[in-house]
């Protein structure tokens, strides 16, 4: 059985990019006939705001949108100190600043999209007497993913593009690509639909996968929504809240016409301004059906 999950964390209201991920990733599970899954990346504690889970229950109720199963990070945290102690880790005192410091000084630091750590406490720890996060020792070997949605796979090298990264952090925060791929591997998730901004993590999040035994799911990477300056559409930048449509009296049949329609695909051309997510659901275009039935 196909098995989908929408994983938001619940910092604030879903904005209108949410809420267009949240509806592909359950037309993409529903259109399969598989269960799907509700899942709050909460272990950032600082960040979490209590109201946000309700309001993001009721932002997909009001959509349409419904799940089988529900889980919260912050109750699953035995579940990722188990997997962290059969990886190969080493604790590291740097500082963001220090890690930057060292890059820059390095003869052969790489200068690619992202800073990557420079081996500073690989050996042995730079700052004892320092709080410790847990880096991971990455293998030598190259990984790739392959996207359903892009003809050809990301590649990369683990030492040389990635970098031995943090896996808990030094206020004991397990690291988001831990979780994410013992969550995925523990609920059987089968497919990952999730934002275009997600796939460079993806090989280390499938080097881990394969470093724990567990299966790699299927990936797609959707598209980043942006406002009219082209610009990604996120909290901090002033996306509209869905909840602020919702009590404001906007109709969801309206929101999810609009989220529709801002795909730009051919077969929802013809599509109404208004429709609900049952009648997407039955017009889900043939190439979407085809890919997940020979995926």
């Amino acid at each position: 059985m196909r098995v989908g999950r929408f994983a938001p964390s619940p910092t604030g209201a879903m904005h209108l990019g949410n809420a267009r991920t949240a509806l592909l990733a359950w037309l993409h599970t529903r259109a399969a006939g598989g269960r799907h899954i509700l899942r709050f990346e909460d272990l950032d504690v600082g960040r979490v705001r209590d109201w946000a889970y309700d309001c993001t229950r009721r932002d997909l109720e009001w959509l349409g949108l419904d799940w089988d199963a529900e889980y919260l990070q912050s109750q699953r945290l035995e579940h990722y100190a188990g997997a962290l102690g059969r990886l190969d880790t080493y604790p590291c005192t740097c500082t963001r600043k220090e890690v930057l410091a060292a890059i820059q000084q390095s003869a052969g630091a790489p200068h690619g999209e992202e800073a990557v750590y420079a081996g500073t406490c690989r050996q042995q720890t730079a700052h004892p007497e320092r709080p410790a996060a847990l880096r991971w020792r990455v293998p030598d070997a190259e990984v790739c993913a392959h996207d359903q949605l892009r003809p050809e796979p990301l590649c990369q090298h683990l030492p040389r593009d990635v970098g031995d990264f943090v896996l808990r952090r030094s206020d004991g925060v397990y690291a988001y690509h831990l979780a994410v791929v013992v969550d995925d591997a523990l609920m059987n998730v089968t497919d990952v639909v999730r934002g275009a901004d997600l796939l460079s993590a993806t090989p280390r999040q499938m080097a881990l996968q394969g470093a724990l035994g567990y299966p790699a799911p299927r990936y797609w990477h959707l598209p980043l929504m942006t406002n009219y300056g082209g610009e990604r559409l996120a909290k901090r930048g002033g996306a509209p809240p869905l909840r602020d449509l919702r009590e404001r009296g906007k109709g969801p049949e309206r929101v999810l016409g609009d989220l529709a329609h801002s795909l730009g695909w051919p077969e929802w051309a013809d599509l109404p301004p208004e429709v609900t997510a049952a009648e997407l659901l039955e017009r889900v275009p043939e190439w979407f059906g085809r890919l997940m039935v020979e995926s």
